[in-house]
């Protein structure tokens, strides 16, 4: 087992601390305090890297080792939520429907999410297309603004 380590990266968002070792990222938290502090672990530099790229408007994809869900059925749903694309939506009910669950257990999947952004749990919408919940950073406000950079990036790919 490698040494925890933690980068902080300033963002439009506010600041996100990554915490993780060299083998695998464990935690992305949105909102955390303090100056910018660049990690010695590589998941952690990679994450670094790649969201600091993701907020450039130069990545929609993320590759980074995880941290494994808990049991093969989270990580099933872990993979259905990476599969929702950059820019899409989907309610919580489409995605249960997709990945043969209910909207509740699609609800708790996003509100325990410990990699936001990654895991873009900001795609999955209530019912009727309302923002719905969000768990990182501001809450909602977050949300809205996740879901609007990826919306502009999309429209400026398309032109």
């Amino acid at each position: 087992m490698y040494a925890r380590d933690h980068a902080l990266i300033a963002t439009p968002i506010g600041t996100i601390r990554l915490e993780g070792d060299d083998e695998v990222l464990t935690a992305i938290r949105i909102g955390d305090a303090g100056a910018p502090v660049k990690a010695a672990a590589a998941a952690v530099r990679a994450a670094a890297e790649q969201l600091e790229q993701w907020f450039a408007k130069q990545r929609e994809t993320f590759d980074l080792p995880l941290t494994p869900a808990g049991t093969p059925r989270g990580e099933a749903l872990r993979a259905g939520l990476i599969a929702v694309g950059y820019g899409e939506m989907l309610s919580y009910g489409a995605l249960a429907r997709t990945l043969g669950s209910s909207p509740r257990a699609i609800g708790q999947l996003c509100a325990r999410n410990p990699f936001p952004i990654v895991v873009p749990c900001h795609r999955v919408l209530g019912s009727g297309g309302t923002l719905g919940a969000y768990s990182a950073g501001d809450g909602p406000k977050t949300k809205s603004w996740l879901l609007e950079h990826e919306r502009r990036h999309v429209r400026g790919t398309l032109l």
